[in-house]
């Protein structure tokens, strides 16, 4: 089944989400201090991901280039109004913002090599290793994020079971049209420019900043379009 990974993801989130629901009532300094050390945490890894990057001016142009799709597209806006949205439907939670959690848990679990190398494996192999790791991860992130954001982290189990899902469809003819090798460094570079995303989703958390991460999202196509005209030109490769 070619969406058994990214549905096991999916919910993993939920079972992850719900148990941080029941530890809801932790004291506001423990829970502070929980979401500082998620922040520095998610620094660190955005970190180490970004420097993993062959190329740093492919990172440099796709989040720039990014930034101004996202801004004119208003991106985050849109997810914002999606999450109040789900906040009128379902009712305020008394915790916190419920598109506040929605688009956080959204943004940490969809951006990163890790949900695409899944799919990918997912839709070419039939392989669901990677994306049931994933799942174990993802699943006390949420826990942390719920406790601390709220149930909105629930809802954002279904974008990802949909961005998974698609690529793991879509992963079932790309090795017959993608080289593999132009394959191998687009995930490099695109990790890359995730991680740069990620380290903001961190000092969003901590406070430091008020990044609209989500803005940054169309750097990813950016990353595809650099290192496929890179490749077709033998620049680096």
């Amino acid at each position: 089944m070619i969406l058994l990974g990214a549905i096991v993801n999916g919910v993993g989130i939920m079972i992850g989400a719900l148990l941080g629901s029941v530890l809801r009532r932790i004291p506001n300094n423990m829970k502070d201090a929980v979401m500082n050390i998620m922040g520095l945490s998610i620094v660190v890894l955005g970190i180490q991901m970004a420097l993993k990057t062959a190329n740093f001016t492919i990172v440099i142009l796709s989040l720039s280039l990014g930034a101004i799709i996202g801004e004119l597209l208003a991106i985050e806006d849109k997810i914002t109004k999606l999450g109040q949205w789900i906040e009128a439907k379902v009712g305020s939670d008394k915790q916190g913002s419920i598109s506040q959690g929605f688009v956080t848990g959204t943004l940490i679990f969809a951006i990163g090599a890790m949900g695409i190398i899944g799919a990918l494996d997912s839709g070419i192999r039939g392989n669901h290793d990677v994306l049931f790791t994933k799942s174990i991860i993802d699943s006390f992130i949420a826990l942390i994020l719920t406790s601390t954001l709220g149930i909105g982290v629930l809802f954002s189990a279904v974008p990802v079971i949909i961005y998974e899902g698609l690529i793991a469809v879509f992963a079932t003819q790309i090795d017959r049209v993608i080289p593999q090798q132009l394959m191998d460094q687009f995930i490099l570079e695109m990790s890359a420019t995730g991680g740069v995303m990620i380290m903001t989703i961190g000092l969003n958390l901590i406070g430091l900043t008020k990044f609209k991460v989500a803005n940054l999202l169309p750097g990813i196509l950016v990353v595809l379009l650099l290192v496929s005209i890179m490749y077709g030109y033998n620049i680096y490769f």
